[in-house]
C-alpha cells in the first residue's frame, strides 16, 4: 500500500471544527443555514468492528459527509474504540475508481488472526484522505488525529474546503474526483504495549499499533 506524505503547507484555517462563542451564534447560525440551503449531496457510513481478537472491543462509528458546493461537512462519531490514544482515520479506495469494500478475515492472507492494514489493500485500495485537523492538506502523518477519551467515545467534527482538497487530491491521484461512494472509511489505532505479532504489517516506518484497523464501514449516497 501506498501512502502519500503531503507537508503540510498551511494551518488551522482551511478546516474549521464546527462550533463557536456566544458572541457568534448569529453569524454561524446564517453561516450554517446558508449551508444547508446549498447542500448537494450526503453521504452515510456505519463502521463495524475488526480485530476484535485484538481490541477486546466493538469499535463501531457513525460518520457523515455532506457537500455543499464549496465545502464538505465530516461528522465522525466513534463508540467503544481503545480509550485515551489518537486513532488514526481515513477513506481508502482504488484510484481507477473501482468500488472499495471492507476487509473481512478472508483478506488475513498470512493467516495470522489479523487483518492488518497492507492486507486491506486488494479489496479496499489506498490510504487517501485523512480525517485530521489538516484534511484538505491530505498530510496523512499529520500527529492531529482525535483521542478517544477514557469510554473510548469521539466525535469528529470539520468543514473542509472542497477546493483545496480536491487540488490536493489531484496532485496526489491525478484525479480531482472523490467519488465518496466509491470509498470506505476506517478507524485505526490500539494501545502501543498492545503485543502484536511480528507478522503484522504496517506501512513505511509507521508502527503497526498505529494503523492497525479496528472499524470499517462503505460510504453510500443517501437518497434525497
Amino acid at each position: 500500500m501506498k501512502v502519500k506524505f503531503i507537508p503540510i503547507a498551511i494551518g488551522m484555517a482551511a478546516i474549521s471544527v464546527i462550533g463557536c462563542n456566544q458572541s457568534d451564534n448569529n453569524s454561524n447560525e446564517q453561516a450554517e443555514t446558508d449551508s444547508q440551503d446549498s447542500v448537494i449531496a450526503t453521504y452515510l457510513a456505519h463502521l463495524q468492528p475488526l480485530n476484535t481478537n485484538i481490541t477486546k472491543l466493538n469499535t463501531t462509528a457513525e460518520a457523515r459527509f455532506v457537500l455543499t458546493r464549496d465545502s464538505m461537512l465530516v461528522t465522525i462519531d466513534v463508540r467503544n474504540a481503545p480509550p485515551g490514544i489518537q486513532h488514526w482515520q481515513h477513506f481508502h479506495g482504488f484510484t481507477d475508481n473501482k468500488a472499495a469494500t471492507c476487509a473481512t478475515e478472508a483478506n488475513d492472507t498470512n493467516s495470522d488472526g489479523i487483518i492488518d492494514v497492507v492486507e486491506t489493500e486488494p479489496v479496499s485500495g489506498t490510504t487517501m484522505v485523512p480525517f485530521n485537523d489538516q484534511a484538505e492538506e491530505m498530510n496523512v502523518g499529520s500527529d492531529t488525529y482525535p483521542k478517544a477519551d477514557a469510554d473510548g467515545s469521539y466525535q469528529y467534527k470539520a468543514r473542509i474546503s472542497l477546493e483545496k482538497l480536491r487540488a490536493s487530491f489531484k496532485k496526489s491521484f491525478g484525479d480531482s474526483l472523490l467519488d465518496l461512494d466509491r470509498r470506505v472509511l476506517y478507524i485505526h489505532g490500539v494501545p502501543e504495549n498492545t503485543n502484536l505479532a511480528k507478522s503484522v504489517a504496517s506501512i513505511g516506518d509507521i508502527p503497526a499499533h498505529v494503523t492497525l484497523p479496528i472499524a470499517c464501514g462503505k460510504i453510500e449516497k443517501l437518497q434525497e
